[in-house]
């Protein structure tokens, strides 16, 4: 076992610091939120933070979002590689978004990195990534599932220096926000990512005047140790063999369904996932960075085996991936990748599905397992400036061996808040007609899946241009011991009119006319167990809810409908009704 130490910590100490540095990561997650510009960060929440190590080991990593780990990790190991320790000064911070030359995993995600130092010594580094509303792609906010290449996707920064010894360097935020849309957006957003990082700064030289730089540096050891050995621990009680899972997600238009398989092989303590037999690289935009596909495994095993376990370096040690390459989970450049989030949310799923058949009756069914990721954008009538809206909007968790999955919530990699309307139609030309849950969108069974969202929006005094990503609008996610699979999801332009218009799932550069109304629909998640199992209390609660129709409770559940229970859709839908 890596890292140990030869003098031991005592319990409490070791307590204190491993909170204080969870603390210092929790911070920086507050003031990036506080200081951030962009709705879709200090509303949305769409950003990530962490402390390393000198060797950019991860230490503390707060609880956002999974996915932005990938980011972190290879930005700080980046910095490393291209700028040697003896180089770096205190004051120092790098930025980095490109995940071919800067250890990213998408270009929307920017990582502003800051080495920390404690008496002229580098002791470690602060990190934190946020998702900026636009990056100069060529379709606004860089994420449209259709792109056929990186250099479709926007600006490219490999490391870069943006602050030398405490002095921002201008000439860098000035380039930044010079190729996106909203420069001046860009600049005060990257701006605020950096007061964050001194707050981090601040804070951990707080906790190493302390406790003394050599005996923190034996509590990062013995805390990376103890994650190790408690997730070997955990792993030790998963019976040994190799348990797979495989589901097909859907590519661009013309390309045909792309498989998504993971073989889990258990020995003993330490565990190795290969996914041998997933699909080959996608022309459109779902190629996942190996950055990206290590958060994600991480996440994903942690999730299943012990959810209580310490994000940081020593979860990682004992988990071998091995991903094939020249495939759909092996990045190579030019491949596009700003919708990895659809692969990497069928990644987790498929782990965790994995593991469902390693440890019956633990874990739940299918989540949604998708990323629907929408983007409107044109320039607001209000003011004459050009705006772009960004948003992942959440859908439905699987159904539970004991409990019902979760109502319109993200899942997995992605956790994101949704945006509230009164601050979506206060900053963009926009309004949000309907905000509802879809009924019978959650898999029926014993406990049933979670249901997917509808929002309708209407496009407001301009025109817009609508580009997106998402997954499972033929697919629909599978039920378990016996339940039933969930909801799909869509884009439909001016839903019930004339007009009406279905959308591919990856799509950029749809028009949308003044007035025109586009309404996303998100999964549901799978069902858990026989749907005749349903307690009729709950049952008829969903009915009350309007989340169960009176068709799927006779016909799916095999019962007398209530008067409560809605139709499957309401009257009076679309522009001009």
């Amino acid at each position: 076992m890596s890292g140990g130490s030869e003098q031991q910590i005592d319990p409490i100490t070791l307590a204190v610091v491993a909170n204080g540095l969870l603390a210092t990561a929790e911070a920086m997650g507050e003031a990036l939120v506080r200081s951030a510009f962009s709705p879709n960060i200090k509303e949305r929440r769409d950003c990530s933070t962490a402390v390393f190590d000198r060797r950019g080991r991860l230490v503390a990593q707060a609880e956002h979002i999974p996915l932005h780990l990938g980011s972190m990790l290879g930005v700080v190991e980046a910095v490393l590689t291209e700028f040697p320790a003896e180089e770096l000064r205190p004051g120092d911070a790098f930025v980095a978004n490109d995940p071919y030359l800067g250890g990213g995993t998408h270009l929307p995600d920017v990582t502003v990195a800051s080495p920390f130092f404690l008496q002229s010594e580098l002791v470690g580094f602060v990190a934190n990534v946020a998702h900026h509303a636009d990056i100069g792609a060529r379709a606004p906010g860089g994420i449209s599932g259709d792109a056929r290449s990186i250099d479709e996707e926007g600006l490219r920064l490999g490391p870069t220096r943006l602050a030398r010894e405490g002095e921002i360097c201008e000439e860098v935020i000035e380039l930044f926000a010079s190729t996106c849309r909203m420069p001046e957006q860009r600049s005060l957003d990257l701006t605020g990512q950096l007061a964050a990082n001194r707050v981090g700064l601040g804070d951990l030289e707080e906790l190493y005047d302390k406790y003394g730089s050599a005996r923190a540096v034996r509590c990062i050891d013995e805390l990376l140790d103890a994650t190790e050995r408690r997730l070997r621990a955990a792993v030790a009680q998963v019976p040994d063999g190799r348990y797979e899972a495989q589901d097909e997600m859907e590519g661009v238009e013309g390309e045909g369904p792309i498989p998504i398989r993971v073989c889990i092989e258990v020995s003993g303590d330490r565990l190795r996932l290969d996914f041998s037999g997933s699909g080959p690289p996608s022309t459109g935009a779902i190629n996942v960075p190996r950055n990206a596909l290590r958060a994600t495994v991480y996440y994903a095993v942690k999730a299943s085996v012990d959810p209580e376990l310490a994000s940081n370096a020593g979860l990682h040690r004992a988990i071998d991936i091995e991903a094939p390459k020249r495939s759909i989970l092996d990045a190579r450049p030019p491949a596009a990748v700003g919708a990895r989030t659809d692969t990497c949310q069928h990644v987790a799923g498929r782990i965790i599905e994995a593991f469902s058949h390693a440890m019956p009756g633990r874990l739940p069914a299918p989540s949604n397992d998708a990323s629907t990721a929408v983007v409107f954008s044109g320039t607001n009538p209000r003011d004459g400036k050009e705006y772009v809206y960004v948003e992942a909007v959440a859908g439905g968790a699987g159904g539970g061996p004991r409990t019902d999955g979760l109502d319109g919530v993200q899942v997995h990699i992605t956790n994101t808040s949704n945006l509230p309307v009164e601050v979506l139609e206060h900053a963009f030309p926009l309004l949000v007609e309907r905000y509802e849950f879809v009924p019978d969108s959650g898999g029926a069974g014993k406990f049933r899946g979670g249901m997917g969202l509808r929002r309708d929006i209407r496009v407001v005094d301009h025109e817009a241009v609508f580009s997106a990503h998402g997954d499972r609008h033929e697919r629909p996610a599978r039920g378990a011991a016996g339940g039933c699979s969930g909801g799909c999801g869509s884009y439909v332009v001016n839903p019930r009119c004339e007009s009406e218009r279905r959308l591919p799932p990856k799509v950029s550069g749809v028009q949308l006319q003044p007035g025109a109304v586009l309404r996303v629909e998100t999964p549901g998640g799978g069902g858990y167990g026989p749907p005749e199992q349903r307690e009729r209390s709950r049952l008829a609660e969903d009915g009350r809810a309007g989340l169960v129709s009176r068709r799927q409770t006779e016909e799916v559940y095999g019962l007398p409908s209530t008067e409560d229970a809605p139709q499957t859709e309401r009257q009076g839908e679309g522009p001009g009704e």
